[in-house]
C-alpha cells in the first residue's frame, strides 16, 4: 500500500512537504502543490484517518445535531453540508434528538463520549446544560438556519422573509388569511412574529384564532391542520404554512374537498425546498438558499476548528419571494 513516503520519493520531496498539502497548510510552493496532488489522484492515495488523527491530536470528526423526524429541508441541508466537509477531510457523526428533554440529554451524554474536531447544529436544542457543555469544552460550534446566543449561526431573517410573504397575499387583496406553524422552536416565532406585523401594517386585525398549529413540519400535518381548519367553516381566503411540507400538505387536503388552489384559497410556504416547483399547482414560497447555507456553515465551522477565523460572527443571507402559481388574487 503506498503511503507519504512513496508520494515524497517519487515527487522528490520531503514528508513533510506531501502532508502539508494533503492536511491543506499553507506555505507550499504552487506549482509542487499541483504536482503533489496530480500524483495523489493518479495513485489513489488515502491518508490513513488513524494516523492522521495520532499525529495531529484531531479526530477529523464534526458531529450534525439533526431530528430523528427529520423534514424535506433539513435532509438537503445536511446533504450539502457532509459534501462540503468531506471536501474539507471530515468525517460526519450524526446525532438524532427527538422534540423531548430525555432524548437532548442522550444527546448530550453522546457528545461527551465523542471526541469531535467541531460541530454542526441544524436541529434547535432547547437544554441549557448542552450549551453550557459546549462553552466549558470550547468546542467549536455553528447553528444552521438559528442562532443561539453567542454561537455563530447561518440564516436568513425569518421575520422579514414572512412579513415580505404576507404582504405578497395582501397585495393580492387577501384580509383573511390563516397561519399554519408548527413546534415551540425560535424560527417558527420570528415567522408568527413576521405574519403578525404584517397584518398590522396593512391594518387587518389580529385575530389568534386563525392561528393553527401542527405538531410536526410534515405534509401529513399539513393535512391534519388544513381538515381542522374546513371543519371550522372556510372563513379564509389563503394561508401562509411556516414550511413548504405543511403548505403542501394544506394544499393536498384543500384538494381532496373540492376547494381549488388558488381559485378559492391562496397558499404560500416557507423554504423552497426542491419539490416545490413540481406541486400542482407549483407553491408560491419563500427562497432559502439551501446550498449557500449548507456549505457557509461547513466553510464556518472549519475556520474555527484550523483556527484561521477567530471572530466568531453570524451570517445572514438573502432569501427572495418565489412567486408561482399557488396564489393569485382574492376571489
Amino acid at each position: 500500500m503506498i503511503g507519504i513516503k512513496d508520494i515524497a520519493k517519487k515527487v522528490g520531496m520531503s514528508p513533510a512537504t506531501v502532508s502539508r498539502v494533503i492536511n491543506g497548510k499553507k506555505h507550499v510552493n504552487p506549482q509542487r502543490r499541483e504536482q503533489i496532488l496530480k500524483l495523489i489522484e493518479e495513485t489513489g492515495y488515502v491518508p490513513n484517518k488513524a494516523a492522521r488523527s495520532m499525529v495531529l491530536q484531531r479526530s477529523y470528526t464534526v458531529g450534525i445535531v439533526i431530528p430523528t423526524t427529520f423534514n424535506i429541508f433539513q435532509r438537503q441541508l445536511f446533504s450539502i453540508m457532509e459534501k462540503r466537509l468531506e471536501s474539507f477531510g471530515y468525517y460526519t457523526l450524526f446525532l438524532f434528538v427527538n422534540f423531548n428533554t430525555e432524548s437532548e440529554t442522550e444527546c448530550l451524554n453522546r457528545l461527551k463520549a465523542e471526541k469531535l474536531d467541531g460541530f454542526i447544529m441544524i436541529h434547535e436544542i432547547k437544554s441549557p446544560y448542552f450549551y453550557e457543555y459546549l462553552e466549558s469544552v470550547n468546542l467549536p460550534v455553528v447553528t444552521a438556519t438559528f442562532r443561539y446566543g453567542s454561537i455563530p449561526g447561518i440564516h436568513v431573517d425569518e421575520e422579514k422573509a414572512a412579513f415580505e410573504a404576507i404582504n405578497h397575499l395582501v397585495n393580492l387583496g387577501h384580509r383573511k388569511i390563516n397561519l399554519l406553524v408548527g413546534g415551540d422552536f425560535s424560527f417558527s416565532k420570528q415567522r408568527m412574529e413576521g405574519y403578525y406585523k404584517a397584518l398590522g401594517a396593512a391594518g387587518i386585525e389580529r385575530d389568534e384564532r386563525r392561528v393553527f398549529l401542527a405538531r410536526q413540519y410534515t405534509m401529513e400535518y399539513g393535512i391534519n391542520a388544513m381538515r381542522e381548519m374546513l371543519l371550522r367553516g372556510r372563513d379564509f381566503t389563503a394561508l401562509f404554512a411556516a414550511t413548504d411540507e405543511l403548505a403542501i400538505g394544506a394544499i393536498r387536503a384543500l384538494r381532496d374537498e373540492g376547494v381549488r388552489v388558488p381559485e378559492d384559497v391562496s397558499v404560500i410556504g416557507f423554504d423552497d425546498i426542491e419539490i416545490a416547483n413540481y406541486t400542482v399547482p407549483r407553491l408560491t414560497t419563500i427562497h432559502q438558499p439551501i446550498t449557500e447555507i449548507g456549505e457557509e456553515t461547513a466553510l464556518a465551522l472549519h475556520r474555527q476548528i484550523n483556527g484561521s477565523n477567530p471572530v466568531k460572527q453570524d451570517r445572514t443571507l438573502s432569501y427572495q419571494l418565489s412567486i408561482r402559481e399557488s396564489t393569485a388574487r382574492v376571489p
